[in-house]
């Protein structure tokens, strides 16, 4: 399940940004020269979806990969500026905060 869990946290991660992309795209076509909200009706609503989804799996990853509760703030909070869940998923990753199974234990090597 946590395999799941983390790539499913990746895959939202990732969907998130794409939709902050595109619902930025239909808010510049909204308010510019061509002034069609289409773009905003289709993507507000996507972005949305997507939203709520990464915040429910930051809880769920939070849980099951025993984050503190710092890193489960930031990773809330970076659902809020555009594309910044790609940084926080970057940067959980470099961490290891998004193994899904524990790292073996090294063999003891003798000394001397």
């Amino acid at each position: 399940m946590r395999e799941k869990t983390t790539r499913l946290f990746v895959a939202a991660a990732i969907a998130e940004a794409c939709s902050w992309l595109a619902l930025l795209v239909g808010m510049a076509v909204k308010y510019g020269p061509p002034a069609n909200e289409i773009g905003v009706k289709i993507f507000g609503p996507i972005h949305g979806g997507l939203f709520v989804a990464y915040g429910l799996l930051v809880l769920v990853m939070a849980r099951t990969h025993r984050w503190s509760l710092p890193v489960t703030a930031v990773a809330l909070i970076s659902a809020v500026p555009p594309f910044a869940t790609l940084f926080f998923e970057r940067w959980a990753r470099r961490r290891g905060m998004l193994r899904t199974a524990p790292e073996p234990a090294r063999p003891l090597t003798p000394v001397g």
